[in-house]
């Protein structure tokens, strides 16, 4: 670890670059960054972050429903079928689309909300182990599933939609 860390260093210095010390997080198990927990193991969503989304109102307009589907984009790749879940609320998105709220509206809404609270947690790619890559499509969208199998149990790796 301090080989790597040294490594780390040299190549800062070499381009010139310098770190923030109060910034940094050295030998720990767990970082945030960005809106993810990241560990040796894992990555996943910042309980912090999502913790907002538990309480987000019902957009009232199309501003409002945009900064929503922008905070769940940025977690899409936690959430299975993200497109097909959302693609009501895209819709309602559009110039030409009168916005008014439905029941599919609702329920994609909520789901989506439900999916960010109860995300999984997604593993990082191994150099050793096999990749499975499953993907479906229909006439509403394409989806896939990047997995690993990872001492003997598959773990999902992203998905995609």
């Amino acid at each position: 670890m301090i080989t790597n860390l040294r490594k780390v260093f040299l190549r800062l210095r070499t381009t010139n670059l310098k770190i923030n010390s109060q910034k940094c997080s050295l030998f720990s198990k767990e970082v945030k960054y960005l809106g993810h927990i990241v560990s040796g193991k894992c990555i996943a969503t910042d309980p912090e972050k999502i913790s907002a989304v538990k309480n987000w109102p019902v957009p009232q307009n199309r501003k409002q429903l945009r900064s929503f589907l922008g905070f769940c984009s940025y977690y899409r790749k936690f959430i299975r079928g993200f497109s097909l879940i959302a693609k009501p609320l895209f819709t309602l998105t559009e110039h030409q689309v009168k916005f008014e709220w439905s029941s599919s509206c609702q329920q994609a809404f909520e789901e989506l909300k439900q999916k960010l609270i109860f995300s999984p947690i997604l593993s990082f790619p191994k150099e050793q182990g096999q990749f499975i890559l499953n993907t479906d499509a229909s006439n509403h969208g394409i989806g896939a599933v990047l997995s690993q199998i990872q001492d003997g149990t598959e773990k999902v790796i992203a998905y995609f939609s």
